[in-house]
């Protein structure tokens, strides 16, 4: 094996390792939001000045003379640094990413033109996400940086599977021109606003959970009582909120969590309706074999994605419940992309650019 084809071999593993580890941290995200312990740790990238959690009774001592406003809850402060420890690894994978795609790029004895831009890009994105980890202990759980934190994560897991796939083209051969079913060129662009409409429902859902109002709502299908009558869209958007000692738990009034709940189920709604419609035109009209299984996997992990939005308000968010609800909507934004790939490459006369 020559050692341009090592470097290629490790640059695919880095990148699938990095996409599975990126949903974990994703997941390991919702946790640390769902059981409160985004301030588990009041300071950063330190927990209490350690690298670990204070746990001797020495330790705990000195934790709260210095921090006498956050006592020391062990339990959470894991879940906080566990998260920050499995975030950092992400970060130098991508780091180890750019470092061989600039390699690999300017080798000698590649023919091919492996992608740099895209891999350098994430760097960055990784890189603004770490800030946005260190604003939202400093800034005591704002919601629209937790939100951004969300949105970071999920777009650092996107590109990372783009540039999987990017990657793996790639490395295969072009076999010429193949047939090119010119009834799903006009999904290629339904597709691409799937993906939009799909982030703006996620956007809302990480501002439901960032405003704590993913229980102001607990009957189905609408609100209880006179919701209509509750809602109000005034402050209830606001990225720039009013000055907040700590906006742990909350800090807006209840119609105005109502308003975003409210929000975030009629987005439900629609992305439902649109990724539905999506998946059942393109499996109807597809020949390619890979289209229609992309189309099959995008209706079912919408509907597995409903029926836990669903169980969320049944069950009053269970956190098991809650975590997956987040997982899948990451795996959801992963096959609508999986599945716009592919139509974009079959609206081209060759497969491979």
């Amino acid at each position: 094996m020559t050692e341009h084809s090592s470097n290629t071999q490790t640059l695919r593993r880095l990148v699938l390792t990095s996409l599975l580890l990126a949903i974990v941290v994703i997941g390991l995200g919702a946790y640390t939001r769902l059981t409160h312990a985004g301030l588990g740790c009041p300071d950063w990238p330190t927990c209490y000045g350690l690298l670990d959690v204070p746990e001797t009774s020495q330790q705990i001592a000195a934790a709260e003379q210095a921090y006498p406003q956050r006592p020391v809850e062990p339990a959470k402060a894991w879940n906080e640094m566990i998260h920050r420890y499995f975030a950092g690894s992400l970060g130098l994978l991508i780091a180890a990413i750019a470092f061989f795609s600039i390699k690999l790029r300017f080798s000698k004895q590649s023919s091919v033109r492996y992608p740099v831009i895209l891999p350098l890009f994430i760097l960055c994105i990784v890189i603004f996400q770490a800030a946005l980890g260190m604003w939202t202990v400093t800034l005591k759980l704002m919601p629209v940086v937790v939100m951004a934190h969300l949105l970071g994560g999920f777009t650092t897991l996107c590109l990372l599977f783009l540039l999987y796939l990017r990657i793996k083209a790639k490395g295969i051969n072009a076999q010429g021109a193949n047939l090119v079913d010119w009834q799903l060129k006009k999904y290629s662009s339904y597709a691409l606003l799937g993906i939009t409409i799909l982030t703006a429902q996620i956007a809302l859902g990480g501002w439901t959970s960032s405003n704590y109002a993913a229980m102001s709502c607990v009957e189905l299908p609408i609100c209880q009582g006179n919701w209509l009558g509750n809602l109000t869209f005034e402050q209830s958007f606001d990225l720039i909120p009013p000055k907040q000692e700590s906006y742990e738990f909350g800090h807006l009034a209840h119609n105005e969590r109502v308003t975003i709940h409210v929000s975030h189920r009629l987005g439900a709604m629609v992305t439902g309706i649109f990724l539905a419609w999506l998946a059942i035109m393109v499996f109807l009209k597809a020949r390619n074999h890979a289209i229609k299984s992309a189309a099959v996997v995008l209706m079912s992990l919408l509907i597995v994605q409903i029926s836990l939005g669903i169980s969320n308000i049944w069950f009053s968010l269970p956190l098991k419940v809650a975590v997956a609800h987040n997982l899948v909507a990451a795996c959801l934004m992963l096959s609508l992309i999986a599945l716009a790939y592919k139509l974009r490459q079959n609206s081209k006369e060759s497969f491979y650019e």
